[in-house]
């Protein structure tokens, strides 16, 4: 594995590992509350090296290894964070590889980022705050949010977090499906059928809502979010060659 390396944030030291190679760079965006030591970001930078091929793993302030407090932060923070160190790292063209949450960043990205080459989008969650969150709260819930700042919340994987005002309101600052999103490079959407976080429709939507001519979605069936089986990780690596192939 690449060394874990630092820089300094507006958060707090942000960090981050990099494994020199051939370009364009991958560069994998993590999910909400999840960080760079993840199955997927491990196992990519595993397999980019055994390719050599240029690849950077990221913490955002607030998440694993890097500075900060989590309930601090919102998605414009994170999207900041990202730029941030890939700027500091990354010479030249890259693929954007985001999960989750970080399909919504790395589309935040692509309109900040000219060197931007390709995308790959893992159970990307665009808009999540607003279309999941914000959505999903009733009344109650809603008014305790805006009142008192935060509402605690439950998680499938991990204990309970808070969702803030702050994300909800900058998230709502940041939304990529009520704007144009071009991206005029390869894309490739990947989502699992029994994904519990990210509906079948999301994919669906941001399917329809990117501008790009080479772009494809593929379902895979039995596949949940984490998205990390050996077959799930098998088509990552694929999707990603493909990508850079075409780029």
């Amino acid at each position: 594995m690449a060394e874990v390396s630092y820089i300094d944030g507006p958060r707090g030291r942000l960090a981050y590992a990099y494994t020199e190679g051939e370009l364009p760079c991958i560069v994998f965006l993590s999910g909400y509350r999840s960080d760079m030591d993840g199955t997927k970001a491990v196992h990519l930078e595993q397999w980019a090296e055994s390719q050599g091929r240029a690849f950077l793993r990221l913490d955002y302030s607030g998440h694993g290894r890097s500075g900060g407090v989590f309930e601090d932060g919102c998605i414009g923070d994170w999207a900041a964070d990202a730029a941030l160190v890939i700027k500091h790292v990354v010479n030249g063209p890259l693929i954007l590889v985001g999960s989750s949450m970080g399909g919504w960043i790395a589309s935040i990205l692509s309109k900040r980022l000219s060197q931007t080459v390709g995308f790959v989008g893992i159970a990307a969650a665009p808009d999540f705050t607003e279309e999941e969150f914000w959505a999903g709260f009733n009344e109650v819930e809603r008014r305790q949010v805006m009142e008192e700042g935060h509402l605690e919340m439950p998680s499938l994987y991990e204990d309970p977090y808070w969702v803030t005002k702050k994300l909800i309101e900058d998230g709502r600052e940041h939304l990529v499906l009520s704007t144009p999103l071009n991206m005029p490079w390869p894309v490739r959407l990947l989502q699992g059928t029994e994904d519990e976080a990210v509906a079948r429709g999301t994919a669906l939507k941001l399917l329809d809502h990117i501008k790009s001519d080479d772009m494809r979605l593929e379902f895979v069936k039995g596949a949940d979010h984490r998205f990390s089986s050996p077959d799930c990780l098998t088509l990552i690596e694929d999707t990603v060659t493909e990508v850079a192939q075409r780029a």
